[in-house]
C-alpha cells in the first residue's frame, strides 16, 4: 500500500457486488471492495487431505524431537537403519572381490578385467581418503612427496615393492619392517667440511649433465667414491633396495639446484611415510598397490 492508498471504513458485511453477484468481506480500499469468494473445492479437499496425511505421518514415522531422543513411530522405521543395511549389503558384495584379490597373486589381478576394475576403483577411493593430502589428488606429488606418475622409484616400483612400502611405510619407527636407511648429515655430523660438501655438490650436478665446476667436481668425485657409492652406486645410478635415489636423471624429490643439493648433502632429509598396516585392511592395501602401480610408472 503506497502513501496515496488508504483503507476506507468497512462497508456492511453481506454487501453484494453488482457486477459479480458475490458478497464482499466488508473490506474496502480506495473504493475497491474485497469479494468473499470461497476457495475452490479441489484445493480445499487437498488441503484437508494434507492435514490428515501429516497426522498419519506423525503417528507412523519418527517425527517429534524429545529431550534426548525422538518419537519412534508405530512402524519403527529408521532411515539410519536403512542406510546401515544398504552399506552392509554393498560391503558384502565387495567382500567377494576382496577375497579374490587376497586369495591369489597380486600380479595376476590385472589379467582379470572385472576384478582389476573393481580393485582400481577401490584403490582410487582409498587413495583420495588417505594418500592425496601428501601426494596430491592426481598423485603428482609435491616437494618432499614423490610423484607417483613417473617411472622414478626410490624404493622400487613393482607391485610387491609398492605394497611393502604402503604396508610398512618409510622410516616409520612404530613398524619393525619399515623401509629404513638414513643418509648421513655429512656437514652436521662432521663427516665432511663445508668445502668438501660444495665439491660433492658440483660432482652430483655433473652426474645429470648440468653445468658444474669441473675442477670442484673432480674433487667431489673422489669424495663421492669414498662416502656415497655404497648407497648411490657407481655413477650415482641409485639403489632401490637401500632407498638411494638415482642421481643421474632430472627427477628430484627436494629439488636439484645447487643450493638445495648442498643442503641435502650437508643436513640430509630423512622423509617419513606412515605405515598403513593396521590402519587399512589388507584388501584395501592390495587395491591401493594396484592403483598406484597403474598410474603409469609401475615397474
Amino acid at each position: 500500500m503506497n502513501d496515496n492508498t488508504h483503507q476506507s471504513a468497512p462497508d456492511e458485511h453481506g454487501h453484494v457486488d453488482a457486477h459479480t453477484g458475490v458478497e464482499t468481506t466488508g473490506h474496502e480500499w480506495d473504493g475497491i471492495r474485497e469479494l468473499d469468494n470461497p476457495l475452490p473445492r479441489w484445493w480445499l479437499w487437498t488441503f484437508y487431505a494434507c492435514i490428515l496425511w501429516s497426522v498419519g505421518y506423525w503417528v507412523l514415522y519418527p517425527a517429534w524431537p524429545l529431550a534426548a531422543s525422538y518419537t519412534k513411530g508405530v512402524l519403527g522405521y529408521s532411515q539410519r537403519d536403512v542406510v546401515t543395511e544398504q552399506i552392509a549389503q554393498s560391503q558384502a558384495a565387495l567382500r567377494v572381490y576382496d577375497d579374490q584379490i587376497l586369495a591369489g597373486d597380486l600380479a595376476d589381478v590385472p589379467g582379470n578385467p572385472e576384478l582389476h576394475s573393481v580393485a582400481l576403483a577401490g584403490g582410487e577411493s582409498a587413495f583420495g581418503d588417505n594418500c592425496a593430502p601428501c601426494h596430491g589428488r592426481g598423485a603428482q606429488g609435491f616437494k618432499g612427496y614423490p610423484n607417483l606418475n613417473d617411472d622414478a622409484w626410490i624404493w622400487g616400483g613393482t607391485l610387491a615393492d609398492i605394497q611393502a612400502t604402503i604396508r610398512h611405510g618409510i622410516r616409520w619407527s612404530a613398524d619393525e619392517e619399515t623401509r629404513m636407511n638414513d643418509m648421513p648429515k655429512f656437514l652436521d655430523d662432521g663427516i665432511l667440511s663445508s668445502a668438501e660438501v660444495s665439491d660433492t655438490t658440483q660432482y652430483v650436478l655433473s652426474l645429470s649433465g648440468r653445468e658444474s665446476n669441473a675442477e670442484a667436481a673432480a674433487r667431489g668425485g673422489e669424495i663421492f667414491a669414498s662416502q656415497c657409492v655404497a648407497c648411490h652406486m657407481e655413477g650415482g645410478v641409485g639403489n632401490q633396495e637401500l632407498g638411494a635415489p638415482n642421481l643421474t636423471d632430472a627427477i628430484w624429490l627436494y629439488g636439484g639446484d645447487e643450493e638445495t643439493l648442498y643442503a641435502s648433502i650437508a643436513h640430509s632429509r630423512r622423509g617419513v611415510m606412515p605405515a598403513w598396516q593396521g590402519r587399512l585392511d589388507e584388501a584395501t592395501i592390495a587395491k591401493l598397490s594396484l592403483y598406484v602401480h597403474s598410474l603409469g610408472g609401475g615397474e
